[in-house]
């Protein structure tokens, strides 16, 4: 399987490392969080432009990846 996350800045800059319980999980920045939020809000309505539904989809495919990940990381002792 082949991931391929667009736009690219989203690695760049969406991401942190962040202790929670003394495990390293990866998270969502603030500024992603909130504009997955404002995404988010505009898919209820149907408001999205074709590069906001690419950036969705990208940011999606993060966050399964990241829950992914954290789960593999919290499951080690």
């Amino acid at each position: 399987m082949q991931v391929v996350i667009q736009p690219p800045s989203l690695i760049e800059t969406g991401i942190k490392v962040e202790t929670v319980n003394n495990r390293s999980l990866f998270k969502f920045t603030d500024p992603l969080q909130l504009h997955l939020e404002t995404l988010l809000e505009k898919n209820k309505v149907n408001s999205l432009t074709a590069e906001e539904q690419d950036e969705l989809n990208a940011i999606n495919e993060l966050d399964r990846l990241f829950t992914y990940l954290n789960s593999l990381l919290i499951a080690q002792k």
